[in-house]
């Protein structure tokens, strides 16, 4: 076999393997769209890599939320079995790896190993799919976060606050999710803090009110 059906075998067989991933993923479904307000690796919803400190971009993000969903890890740090070691932590004995894809350019010897840049160094079109196996925080030993960066205080918008209060649908803070729950008729948010500005949470928070006028009680709307 020449080197160029060797690398198209390879693609193939990545493409497979997340084709797969989130095949599985859409037929367990989600009770939530989720959504990362922050690439801190705080939440499995914000994957970033342990090493470079960089989110993970693209069908890679989506990989990993399906993973993370699939297995029930909480935190978005992940790395390959040497980032892991070279942190001091331990990948344990028996756990499976998940899968990213990193491209290789064919006009550069540069390659990035799982790093989540996926920009081109020369601007080159030609480009290669690789796999790497990376893994959670979750399924290493001897590994402690780095504590989180202390982040501006947002201030509330006294007139805002007093507009959806007087809505008075039943709004929850907390956690990292943004939704209306038809079933349970409420409104979850992340906390005002979680955002980078007011008119974001606001604006987010208008959203999910516009969700909740639809029910049948209020302007039976399809």
């Amino acid at each position: 076999m020449s080197s160029t059906e060797n690398t198209e075998a390879e693609r193939r067989d990545v493409y497979a393997s997340v084709t797969s991933q989130i095949i599985n993923a859409i037929e367990k479904g989600v009770s939530n769209w989720r959504m990362p307000w922050h690439t801190s690796g705080r939440f499995a919803s914000s994957p970033i890599n342990v090493t470079s400190r960089k989110p993970y971009r693209g069908i890679n993000t989506v990989c990993l939320w399906a993973a993370a969903e699939a297995k029930g890890y909480d935190c978005g740090e992940w790395g390959t079995y040497k980032q892991w070691q070279e942190r001091g932590a331990q990948v344990r004995k028996g756990e499976k790896s998940s899968t990213v894809i990193f491209w290789k350019f064919a006009d550069s010897a540069q390659e990035s190993e799982d790093d989540g840049d996926e920009s081109s160094p020369g601007g080159s079109r030609l480009r290669f799919a690789r796999g790497y196996a990376v893994f959670n925080a979750a399924q290493v030993d001897g590994y402690s976060p780095k504590a989180e960066p202390e982040t501006p205080m947002v201030e509330h918008i006294g007139h805002a606050d007093a507009f959806f209060l007087a809505i008075d649908a039943d709004v929850r803070h907390g956690g990292n999710r943004a939704f209306y729950s038809p079933s349970a008729d409420y409104i979850q948010m992340p906390p005002i803090g979680a955002f980078i500005e007011n008119v974001a949470y606001y604006s987010t928070l208008a959203h999910e009110h516009t969700h909740w006028t639809a029910s049948t009680e209020r302007c039976d709307r399809k």
